[in-house]
């Protein structure tokens, strides 16, 4: 299974970047916004009260990739918070928290191997989310806009990432019901970042999402609890 994050991971250390982050300097921290609260809640009870079908080899593979996918959006925002104490990236990395530990919830349930054997910050088992880890942290410690940049583009990500797994590979009913809920939060998270970006005079331009779904979530409401 090919996700996102491991196709874009040649754009990201070339032209990507340089055209993305390449301009800004800003690490001004007066104008934060006060929208970064931590994203939708996901009942563990839930998710072990729902069926538990048998996993197909994709569902099984998606697990173990969004499970260190989210611990890579946490690991990062907890490297940015320490380098700019901008709250978006506290909140956001306990959301991210939340996230992973649902991922784990599940892979409890079917009795599967955690590929996450060692949680600490920045440390994985797949080489691409390595290698990406440090592309990140890197750029986000340029300037504070290139850091809310990195968030924005990590979100955008999660969403399409999370959209393909639904889209082709889950069938399975508590499967659903965790990456539906990630991906709320993954909408609200880069609601947060883009409007922290507007209170530091910075137009975010969509990276990944077309214009039409990017317009979408930005200029719909904040969302809230699980389904």
């Amino acid at each position: 299974m090919k996700t996102l994050f491991t196709r874009i991971t040649g754009i990201l250390t070339l032209t990507l970047f340089l055209a993305l982050f390449g301009c800004n300097s800003s690490t001004s921290d007066s104008n934060e916004s006060d929208t970064a609260s931590p994203a939708t809640d996901i009942s563990r009870e839930t998710i072990l009260e729902l069926p538990s079908d048998s996993l197909s080899t994709d569902e099984t593979n998606g697990l173990y990739y969004m499970r260190e996918e989210e611990k890579l959006a946490r690991d990062v925002y907890i490297v940015l918070y320490q380098t700019w104490g901008q709250r978006v990236f506290n909140n956001i990395s306990n959301s991210e928290q939340m996230h992973t530990d649902a991922i784990k919830t599940l892979i409890e349930k079917y009795s599967l191997t955690d590929p996450v054997t060692d949680d600490s910050v920045g440390v994985f088992q797949n080489e691409t989310l390595q290698g990406l880890f440090y592309q990140l942290t890197d750029t986000g410690k340029v300037s504070l806009v290139s850091a809310l940049k990195v968030g924005a583009l990590i979100e955008e990500i999660d969403i399409l990432d999370l959209q393909k797994e639904l889209d082709e590979f889950v069938d399975n009913e508590d499967i659903k019901y965790v990456y539906e809920n990630l991906m709320r939060g993954s909408r609200n998270h880069l609601r947060a970042f883009v409007r922290n970006l507007e209170m530091q005079g910075v137009t975010y331009t969509p990276v990944m999402l077309d214009q039409d779904t990017y317009n979408a979530i930005i200029e719909s409401g904040w969302e809230t609890g699980h389904k």
